[in-house]
């Protein structure tokens, strides 16, 4: 098969990567491919399937045209800085050009060391985080967030040891519109290498903003993305869990499903990853965390701006400019999610009062919500203290009485299905045995999570209290 790549970012000076091809794996097994996403690039699905295909997709053989690289990056680590990361145990194959003229990278993570592996690192990947990126990222794009997206899920046939324990070896396909970071800013900013600085800022522009001129014009975009995205994470009640700036895509996607999660009870503060031992990256404090991580991008970008003192003022505008975009977007959000609309300041009362008495009455998020959608009754059946529900019911059904449509504009909004913690972690503990059948009945269900259909019923449920996960992990 014939695959149209065009590999611009390996066309860049050699010190932004290292041409590193993957290390060829035992025995290739292919446990899922995304058939809708292969067409979406010109990828023939069928011949993904053959032999040859899966021996591409594990990196086994390599595709005409490609031109593997692992990438080179630096990155703020929960606050601690590391001048040089890079892919560790990811290789980009090339650019995949689609029909639309879309250009996206093609990546192998999981595909063996490189120059970059920390350590002893092994550069490979297990089952656990590979069909849990997988499923994240794909139930995300389902639910309309800006998202890397899966292409195909491997077995290798050999044994990964994590925590001295040996494990099913596996491959993640990764689809990116490009993996230029912050972290890949720092990596040149770290070395005063002011060339590869322009150089990388002008790829950004081409790949991503070439409606931008200047570094301060790109500073404000990227910053308005972010902020966009994360609002939308918000009112979606997930929760990154490792918003280190290497896993800040500067196209404006969610990257890196390492310890994620969507809550179940709702809580600000609530942490589920097992490395965020301090809450750096707490539900509540995401927003805080974005705009910390684009002032270290706007710390890079300083040399290209300018006189000094006159530069810093207006990167300093312009990362704050994240934090009025942010506002009006989870406002617009959360507005939505109560059937308004387009919420005004006089809503944000309304908004805060339900998800404080959900906080206190450990009420499920994503069910509060689809509640309210369905029969506004079943809602307060969430809460602890159902009298807690009733009280701000009163004051809500006022102020949606003024809306034309408020259940059609929550069905928008709010998703019936969301990839459960304790649903994701029975899926890999039964592809640990070899059956994947759960994991192809968890992708069908979170397919059309905002659609009715009685056949996904159980996914909707919420945990009971011997299912609840309160740990995740990162897959390295």
């Amino acid at each position: 098969m014939t695959i149209s790549f065009d590999n611009s970012y390996a066309r860049l000076p050699e010190r932004f990567f290292e041409r590193q091809e993957p290390v060829p794996v035992k025995a290739p097994e292919l446990v899922v491919l995304n058939r809708d996403l292969a067409a979406r690039l010109g990828l023939d699905a069928d011949w993904l399937e053959s032999p040859e295909g899966i021996a591409m997709l594990a990196g086994n053989a390599l595709p005409e045209g490609a031109e593997p690289i692992a990438q080179a990056y630096a990155g703020h680590q929960f606050g601690g800085f590391v001048p040089r990361l890079g892919d560790g145990r990811a290789v980009m194959l090339g650019e995949v050009v689609a029909t639309d003229g879309a250009r996206f990278d093609l990546q192998l993570k999981g595909a063996g060391r490189t120059v970059f592996s920390r350590g002893r690192s092994d550069g490979r990947a297990w089952i656990g985080p590979v069909l849990r990126e997988y499923v994240l990222s794909e139930a995300m794009a389902a639910l309309g967030v800006p998202t890397t997206r899966a292409l195909a899920a491997l077995r290798t046939g050999e044994t990964v040891v994590r925590d001295a324990m040996g494990r099913p070896g596996a491959i993640l396909v990764r689809v990116a519109a490009s993996h230029i970071r912050v972290g890949t800013f720092q990596y040149f900013a770290a070395r005063d290498d002011l060339e590869g600085l322009r150089t990388l800022l002008n790829t950004l522009i081409e790949r991503h903003y070439p409606e931008c001129e200047t570094p301060l014009e790109v500073l404000r975009a990227v910053a308005a993305r972010q902020a966009e995205l994360v609002a939308h994470w918000m009112a979606l009640g997930f929760i990154h869990g490792v918003m280190n700036t290497d896993n800040m895509a500067l196209s404006g996607e969610t990257i890196d499903y390492g310890p994620c999660a969507f809550m179940d009870h709702y809580h600000p503060g609530r942490v589920f990853s097992s490395i965020d031992q301090f809450g750096r990256y707490a539900y509540a404090r995401q927003p805080q965390i974005a705009v910390w991580n684009l002032a270290q991008f706007a710390t890079c970008l300083l040399p290209l701006m300018g006189e000094r003192e006159a530069a810093v003022e207006e990167a300093s505008a312009a990362v704050d400019s994240f934090i009025g975009v942010y506002q009006r977007e989870w406002l617009r959000r959360m507005g939505r999610k109560i059937g308004i609309t387009e919420a005004g300041e006089e809503d944000l009362s309304l908004i805060e009062d339900l998800l404080g008495r959900m906080a206190t009455e450990k009420a499920d998020f994503t069910r509060v919500f689809s509640a309210l959608r369905r029969d506004p009754k079943a809602a307060r059946t969430e809460f602890t203290e159902p009298m807690a529900f009733d009280l701000w019911r009163e004051g809500w059904e006022a102020r949606i009485a003024r809306e034309a449509d408020p259940a059609g504009v929550m069905a928008t909004e709010n998703p019936l299905r969301i990839p459960r913690n304790h649903r994701v972690e029975e899926m890999i503990a039964a592809a640990m045995e070899g059956d994947d059948a759960p994991l192809h009945r968890l992708l069908a269900a979170l397919a059309e999570p905002y659609a009715e259909d009685a056949r996904y019923a159980e996914y909707e449920a919420a945990p009971s209290p011997a299912e609840r996960v309160q740990r995740t992990f990162c897959g390295t």
